[in-house]
Protein backbone atom coordinates (compact mmCIF):
# COMPACT_ATOMS: atom_id res chain seq x y z
CA UNK A 1 0.00 0.00 0.00
CA UNK A 2 2.79 2.48 0.87
CA UNK A 3 5.46 0.88 -1.32
CA UNK A 4 5.97 3.94 -3.53
CA UNK A 5 5.60 6.53 -0.82
CA UNK A 6 7.78 7.61 2.03
CA UNK A 7 6.14 8.38 5.31
CA UNK A 8 7.76 11.18 7.29
CA UNK A 9 6.97 11.64 10.94
CA UNK A 10 8.08 14.82 12.62
CA UNK A 11 8.60 14.70 16.36
CA UNK A 12 8.78 17.92 18.29
CA UNK A 13 10.78 17.86 21.46
CA UNK A 14 8.40 18.95 24.16
CA UNK A 15 10.61 18.65 27.26
CA UNK A 16 14.22 19.78 27.35
CA UNK A 17 16.25 17.31 29.42
CA UNK A 18 19.36 18.90 30.93
CA UNK A 19 21.80 17.35 30.21
CA UNK A 20 21.71 14.28 28.05
CA UNK A 21 25.45 13.88 28.58
CA UNK A 22 24.82 13.29 32.28
CA UNK A 23 22.35 10.57 31.43
CA UNK A 24 24.89 8.91 29.12
CA UNK A 25 27.49 9.02 31.91
CA UNK A 26 25.06 7.18 34.17
CA UNK A 27 24.51 4.63 31.38
CA UNK A 28 28.26 3.93 31.39
CA UNK A 29 28.43 3.75 35.18
CA UNK A 30 25.38 1.44 35.41
CA UNK A 31 25.39 -0.59 32.16
CA UNK A 32 22.64 -2.87 33.46
CA UNK A 33 20.30 0.11 33.57
CA UNK A 34 21.41 1.77 30.33
CA UNK A 35 18.50 0.57 28.21
CA UNK A 36 15.93 1.53 30.84
CA UNK A 37 17.47 5.02 31.22
CA UNK A 38 17.46 5.57 27.47
CA UNK A 39 13.84 4.44 27.27
CA UNK A 40 12.94 6.87 30.07
CA UNK A 41 14.70 9.68 28.18
CA UNK A 42 12.92 8.99 24.89
CA UNK A 43 9.55 8.73 26.63
CA UNK A 44 9.90 11.95 28.63
CA UNK A 45 11.49 14.12 25.96
CA UNK A 46 8.30 13.86 23.89
CA UNK A 47 5.74 14.19 26.68
CA UNK A 48 3.58 17.22 27.21
CA UNK A 49 2.74 17.03 30.90
CA UNK A 50 1.41 20.30 32.23
CA UNK A 51 1.78 19.35 35.91
CA UNK A 52 2.78 16.54 38.25
CA UNK A 53 -0.74 15.10 38.35
CA UNK A 54 -0.63 14.47 34.59
CA UNK A 55 2.81 12.87 34.91
CA UNK A 56 1.59 10.71 37.81
CA UNK A 57 -1.22 9.30 35.64
CA UNK A 58 1.43 7.81 33.34
CA UNK A 59 4.20 7.17 35.89
CA UNK A 60 2.24 5.94 38.88
CA UNK A 61 5.36 5.22 40.95
CA UNK A 62 6.82 8.72 40.53
CA UNK A 63 7.13 10.72 43.75
CA UNK A 64 7.10 14.50 44.07
CA UNK A 65 9.52 16.06 46.56
CA UNK A 66 10.42 19.64 47.45
CA UNK A 67 12.14 21.93 44.92
CA UNK A 68 10.09 20.38 42.08
CA UNK A 69 12.10 17.16 42.38
CA UNK A 70 10.59 13.96 41.10
CA UNK A 71 11.88 10.45 41.83
CA UNK A 72 11.35 7.77 39.19
CA UNK A 73 11.68 4.07 39.87
CA UNK A 74 13.77 2.49 37.13
CA UNK A 75 13.78 -1.23 36.37
CA UNK A 76 11.15 -2.15 38.90
CA UNK A 77 12.59 0.00 41.69
CA UNK A 78 16.09 -1.48 41.38
CA UNK A 79 17.36 2.01 40.51
CA UNK A 80 16.18 5.52 41.32
CA UNK A 81 16.38 8.59 39.10
CA UNK A 82 16.04 12.02 40.71
CA UNK A 83 15.20 14.95 38.45
CA UNK A 84 13.92 18.48 38.85
CA UNK A 85 10.97 19.24 36.60
CA UNK A 86 9.77 22.76 35.89
CA UNK A 87 6.55 22.13 34.02
CA UNK A 88 6.04 25.78 33.05
CA UNK A 89 9.38 25.87 31.21
CA UNK A 90 9.20 22.24 29.98
CA UNK A 91 12.60 21.57 31.54
CA UNK A 92 13.91 18.44 33.26
CA UNK A 93 17.25 18.61 35.05
CA UNK A 94 18.88 15.32 36.00
CA UNK A 95 20.03 15.51 39.62
CA UNK A 96 21.09 11.97 40.52
CA UNK A 97 20.89 8.30 39.50
CA UNK A 98 21.85 5.17 41.39
CA UNK A 99 20.73 1.94 42.96
CA UNK A 100 17.93 1.82 45.47
CA UNK A 101 20.49 1.04 48.20
CA UNK A 102 22.56 4.12 47.23
CA UNK A 103 19.39 6.23 47.18
CA UNK A 104 18.68 5.27 50.79
CA UNK A 105 22.02 6.85 51.80
CA UNK A 106 21.51 10.31 50.26
CA UNK A 107 19.49 13.38 51.14
CA UNK A 108 17.47 13.57 47.95
CA UNK A 109 16.38 17.16 48.61
CA UNK A 110 19.94 18.52 48.52
CA UNK A 111 21.80 16.18 46.17
CA UNK A 112 23.36 17.90 43.16
CA UNK A 113 24.87 16.44 40.03
CA UNK A 114 28.55 17.45 40.07
CA UNK A 115 29.92 19.10 36.95
CA UNK A 116 33.21 17.79 35.62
Amino acid sequence: MFSNRKLFIIFTQVFNIITRRTLLEYCKKYPGAATALQEWYHELVNCDFKNFNELKQVYGNASLLSDDRVVFNIMGNKYRLVVRIVFGFKAIQIKWFGTHAEYDKIDVTTIQNKKK
